[in-house]
C-alpha cells in the first residue's frame, strides 16, 4: 500500500470510475476506444496530483482506476475527464456529430464510482 502526500495530508485514494455513453450508444469501438484511452492517460500532464493507473473501455461505456487526492471532488474530477474526452473525440470522430446531432457531448449524465482495495 502506498500513501500519497499533499501539505496537510496523507491519503490512499483508489477510486473505480465507471462512465457510460449516452443513450447507451455503442460508439467506443476499437480506434475510438483506443484514442480515447491515449487521451484519458493524458490528463496527468494537466492534472499531476490526479492518477489514472488504468482504463479499459467496453463498446459503450470505460472503466478507470484512479487516485484522487483529497481537495479534489470525485465528481470534479468526472467532469472534467468528460468534458475532455468527450470535446476530443468529437473533433477527431466526425461520425460522432452524426449519432449524437442536436446534442454536445457524448457521455451520459450520471457515473458509478467505488472505492478501490486491492487484497
Amino acid at each position: 500500500m502506498e500513501y500519497r502526500k499533499q501539505t496537510h495530508a496523507i491519503y490512499y485514494t483508489r477510486y473505480h470510475i465507471v462512465i457510460s455513453t449516452k443513450y447507451r450508444r455503442k460508439i467506443l469501438k476499437k480506434g475510438v476506444g483506443d484514442y480515447l484511452k491515449k487521451v484519458i492517460f493524458r490528463i496527468n500532464s494537466y492534472h499531476p496530483e490526479v492518477e489514472i493507473l488504468e482504463v479499459n473501455t467496453d463498446i459503450d461505456h470505460i472503466h478507470i482506476l484512479m487516485i484522487i487526492p483529497p481537495n479534489y471532488s470525485v465528481s470534479k474530477v468526472v467532469n472534467m475527464i468528460k468534458a475532455n474526452t468527450g470535446k476530443r473525440l468529437r473533433d477527431k470522430f466526425k461520425f460522432l456529430d452524426e449519432v449524437y446531432w442536436g446534442f454536445k457531448g457524448i457521455w451520459s449524465i450520471g457515473y458509478f464510482v467505488s472505492n478501490y482495495h486491492q487484497l
